[in-house]
């Protein structure tokens, strides 16, 4: 196809105002005017011309160049192949007339085998919204994915060009936030003083009520308290964005994920702490937690269990304890994967919260379909569990509602995972103990048995982790006397023949006693002598 370059410039007649074009005498100079180029493209479908212009090139170099360019582009597509011919066609007509940087060649090669928009123009926010519709995985999943791109993903990078995102648009994105939550606890701050200072205010007297209103009327004003943006959940939006960027690279509409190589402060997970009488001692004075995850002791846990007895849930209460299933898990469990003749129970579903709704769904990670062994105090539990569960079918009659699950409500409904936890919370509360959350019940299954010598292979088995690293990072606390016996125990295992100051002291106050008594002995004797004669 015809393609060609051209000087020209833009003087006009100064009578006539038209331009002069190629009469101008100042075109015998190569620095007057600038080049331009002209490359004819297939037609369009109905048959009219088109063609790629443009203008403005410095020298006749920089212009045959560009026209190399959009000739080598045109040559992306073969003679036979009248669509790839008309999409490159179509792209260079796009191009030339809104301006654009010609697209580079590799890319469009890439592009036109892959079937992918040539001109590159689908945003982050774009992509996201699509890939997060494609989404086959549970509601409560897709609602993580759609939260972290509505109020944080789209709005800071939604309208950046995929192709284009580079790590420095992350890094910038995440500054960003903290920055964000700087003002946020700020606000925060000033929210909280000004209602400390409104509960200050009496009611009574015109002046207190006046003062009362301005400062409520600020008080709606001020932005209501907000929760920040903490490492975890920074970490989760890296992960979402990664994630769909990874399926775009496998759809070969980008090369590179930045998501994958921005830097973000590492998360500190809580590290299982054992409520010691010391721990208990400064809760009970300044009713704050040492961690975040804190785990009874076990006379703290036997407490908890006899106090919550002859509640309706014991049995559930008792198999988290002992064998520490998930919230989910234990709402979730049907009486048809649990074998008490057995002794197992194989954990197959779960309920999960979206929101506020609760739908079942599978466990949540492939380790967690598992097989839990029972003991048989647990199986005389869950024995007398399901008697009282048939006893309430009874008294319900057509009312009750038929789950198959071992735990539920009283008509044998759905248990909602939320409302027991405040249930659990409650029970806590009134038994007197320190406190601990329900998934801490869950902990202190596991800490018991790494303190009675299972292997941690086993625990981690039991507890559904995919990977025993993951069992002893989080408990690595054990309780004390446990720890006390094992300290003793590893002692012993080396022999020493170096002498402590304290065994030298202890060996010098027995050689006092022993001279003693020889002293002792031997003036009784003494005396005896005397007697005689």
């Amino acid at each position: 196809m015809k393609g060609s370059t051209h000087r020209r410039c833009y003087c006009r007649d100064p009578k006539t105002g038209k331009p002069l074009g190629k009469s101008c005498p100042k075109l015998a100079s190569r620095k007057h005017g600038s080049y331009s180029i002209r490359q004819e493209l297939p037609p369009r479908e109905e048959g009219s011309r088109r063609s790629f212009s443009r203008a403005g090139y410095e020298s006749l170099k920089a212009a045959q160049a560009d026209l190399d360019h959009v000739r080598a582009l045109l040559g992306l597509a073969d003679a036979d192949d009248p669509e790839g011919v008309a999409l490159i066609a179509a792209m260079l007509e796009e191009v030339g007339a809104e301006k654009t940087p010609l697209p580079d060649v590799e890319e469009t090669r890439r592009r036109l085998k892959s079937g992918q928009d040539l001109i590159g123009r689908l945003t982050v926010g774009e992509w996201l919204d699509q890939w997060l519709a494609a989404k086959r995985i549970r509601k409560s999943g897709v609602s993580r994915y759609e939260t972290d791109i509505r109020i944080h993903l789209k709005p800071r990078i939604g309208h950046l060009r995929i192709d284009r995102l580079r790590v420095s648009h992350l890094s910038e994105m995440f500054t960003a936030i903290a920055e964000a939550n700087t003002v946020i606890l700020d606000e925060n701050a000033q929210r909280q003083a000004l209602i400390d200072e409104l509960a200050t205010v009496p009611w009574k007297g015109a002046e207190n009520r006046a003062r009362r209103k301005i400062m409520r009327e600020a008080l709606d004003s001020m932005p209501p308290f907000r929760r920040v943006t903490g490492a975890a959940t920074r970490q989760r939006i890296r992960g979402t964005l990664r994630a769909a960027l990874n399926d775009a690279i496998a759809q070969q509409i980008i090369t590179f994920n930045p998501a994958a190589h921005v830097e973000l402060d590492p998360i500190r997970k809580p590290k299982a702490l054992v409520w010691t009488d010391e721990r208990v001692a400064k809760w009970r004075e300044s009713g704050e937690k040492p961690s975040s995850v804190m785990v009874w002791t076990p006379k703290q846990t036997g407490a908890f269990l006899d106090h919550v007895a002859d509640d309706r849930l014991y049995a559930m209460w008792h198999l988290i304890a002992f064998r520490g299933l998930r919230r989910g898990e234990a709402c979730g469990q049907p009486w048809s994967e649990t074998d008490l003749a057995n002794h197992t129970l194989t954990v197959t579903t779960q309920l999960v919260q979206d929101g506020w709704e609760v739908e079942t769904s599978d466990p949540k990670t492939d380790s967690g379909f598992r097989v839990v062994a029972l003991d048989d105090d647990t199986v005389g539990v869950l024995e007398r569990h399901r008697k009282q569960q048939e006893a309430d079918r009874a008294a319900w009659d057509s009312a009750w509602v038929e789950t198959g699950h071992v735990f539920t409500q009283e008509d044998g409904s759905w248990l909602h995972p939320g409302k027991v936890t405040d249930y659990f919370e409650r029970l806590v509360a009134s038994s007197g103990l320190p406190p601990i959350r329900l998934h801490d019940l869950r902990h202190g299954a596991a800490t018991l048995m790494l303190a009675a010598g299972v292997d941690v292979t086993v625990v981690s088995d039991t507890l559904g982790h995919s990977d025993t690293r993951i069992t002893r990072d989080i408990y690595q606390s054990v309780f004390p006397e446990v720890a006390k016996d094992a300290a003793e125990a590893t002692a012993k295992l080396v022999p020493l023949q170096r002498k402590t100051e304290a065994e030298e002291a202890r060996k010098a106050a027995k050689k006092a006693k022993d001279k003693a008594k020889a002293e002792a002995r031997a003036e009784r004797k003494g005396k005896r002598k005397k007697l005689k004669k």
